[in-house]
């Protein structure tokens, strides 16, 4: 089962402000899930944008 972080713990994971996680998610650029108010970002999704693909 793969694991979901919310914007806060990967902003905190990647030391960057939680507003550039909404903005990218905004943009296209991190795709993210939506569950009732909340977004989540998959484990593969991160690792996708940290790789640069």
């Amino acid at each position: 089962m793969e694991n979901y972080y919310t914007p806060q713990e990967v902003a905190d994971k990647l030391k960057l402000n939680v507003r550039t996680l909404y903005k990218w998610i905004r943009e296209g650029k991190l795709n993210a899930v939506k569950l009732g108010d909340v977004w989540r970002i998959s484990e593969s999704e991160l690792k996708r944008l940290l790789e640069g693909k």
